[in-house]
């Protein structure tokens, strides 16, 4: 059998649209419900059970959250699924608080209307991951990331049934745009050329409680789920607190935004904390990062063999599963263009070496070391960060008790330093000292 990912042949996939499905209409209550092993029961309608009853969606059910973490932490397993739901289950609980202490709409259209979306769209945010999630992320799929395959199941004929019911129940909204503002972010909106699509001062807001970097649903998930299921308690802060003291507040601009009050202080520095320590240890733990490595690279080769981005049916074939059938098929046979990376994959052998890269090395640098020690270029890689890391702090407003808002980073001296500014792979039997 030819080497590398084997997609369908003769045919095309067309996944099933889920044509006999019926939508209640408006008025739905959650009638529906999943139980999370992090938040407990998550209640979903039934345009939100049409989203998780998709193709696209049920996928996620195949792709780990921690890509091949597992191999150092046997309990990270989890996947994508759940992650998505515990997002949703979040950001519909950080919009329950704030719509309970503000005045954010003027009707009770407004009010359904963006909760609905912002939930559908906390559900979509991660729809479109690679199998392994983030491993070969950078490799296959270069700056457009993930997001631009989440855009295209939204766009999809997958959900236009669920868009034309919102339609109905919304006529003079837009509710395909207002999803894609709100799971992807203006700033990605923005690279993947959707310039089109302009946010307003409330959808900002609402896309913030998803992806923000700081109150973002998606990481206060996946830090308490990957703590959770790695077995790391450094993951885990409070975060009903943290969400109990979340405020709209105006930053430099005039602008709303996410901020905390006083006595949430703490909370977000455990936060803060807990995302350094989960760095450390887990997402950029040299030998996580060493497989991590050998999985992109050995993604790489096979799937330059087949047609994955061809469009959305052939991308959303793969899963861990099709991958994991050729990594097996390559640990065993030497002729593979895989062979090297299956082995420490599959076997855990010949594993290469992870070391962390300061600012000070450049790229020119390790050309020039791998040129004098004579290193063959398949013994030695590296990857380098397009941005220097920079150190990080509370950079959002605080509501002080006497009602002034104020900046976080003057309240509080706790800074967490950058990271790695890149990594360097190395064979076992290799050193190098690189000064």
């Amino acid at each position: 059998m030819k080497a590398g990912l084997q997609g369908p042949q003769g045919c095309i996939l067309k996944y099933p649209v889920l044509k006999d499905w019926t939508f209640p209409g408006e008025g739905m209550k959650a009638q529906k419900k999943i139980y999370d092993s992090i938040h407990g029961f998550i209640h979903f309608n039934d345009w939100e059970a049409f989203l998780i009853d998709s193709f696209a969606f049920q996928r996620l059910h195949y792709i780990k959250q921690l890509g091949v973490a597992y191999l150092v932490y046997p309990g990270a397993v989890h996947t994508r699924f759940e992650h998505s739901l515990g997002v949703m289950g979040l950001a519909t609980e950080i919009f329950d608080k704030l719509a309970k202490r503000e005045p954010l709409f003027q009707t009770a259209e407004d009010l359904a209307y963006w909760r609905q979306i912002l939930r559908l769209a906390a559900l979509v945010h991660d729809v479109g991951h690679l199998p392994f999630s983030h491993a070969a992320e950078k490799a296959l799929l270069k700056e457009s990331g993930h997001e631009e395959w989440s855009l295209k199941v939204v766009k999809s004929s997958l959900l236009a049934p669920l868009w034309k019911e919102l339609q109905s129940a919304f006529p003079s909204r837009d509710p395909i745009g207002s999803a894609i503002k709100l799971s992807l972010g203006e700033k990605k909106i923005k690279e993947l050329g959707e310039g089109s699509l302009v946010f307003s001062d409330w959808e900002r807001v609402l896309s913030e409680i998803i992806t923000g970097d700081f109150f973002g649903c998606d990481r206060i998930d996946y830090l308490i789920r990957d703590a959770k299921y790695t077995g790391l308690s450094y993951g885990v802060f409070d975060y009903h607190q943290l969400i109990e003291m979340l405020v709209l507040l105006q930053d430099e601009k005039g602008r709303s935004v996410l901020g905390v009050e006083e006595n949430g202080l703490e909370s977000c520095e455990a936060l803060l904390l807990a995302r350094r320590f989960m760095f450390r240890r887990l997402y950029e733990y040299p030998t996580v990062k060493a497989y991590v490595f050998h999985l992109s690279r050995f993604m790489k080769r096979i799937y330059q063999m087949s047609d994955f981005q061809k469009d959305l049916d052939h991308y959303l074939f793969f899963t861990d599963n099709e991958v994991m059938t050729e990594i097996n098929r390559a640990a065993k046979d030497s002729s593979h263009p895989g062979h090297e990376d299956a082995l420490p994959l599959f076997l855990r052998q010949r594993r290469f070496q992870a070391l962390p890269l300061t600012a000070d090395i450049s790229e020119k640098r390790l050309i020039a070391l791998q040129e004098e020690k004579g290193i063959p270029p398949e013994k030695i890689s590296w990857e380098l960060s397009k941005e220097r890391p920079e150190k990080m702090g509370l950079q959002f407003p605080v509501l002080l008790k006497t009602g002034k808002s104020v900046p976080g980073h003057t309240l509080s001296e706790l800074i967490i330093p950058p990271g790695p500014c890149g990594w360097l792979f190395l064979s076992p039997e290799l050193e190098l000292q690189i000064k």
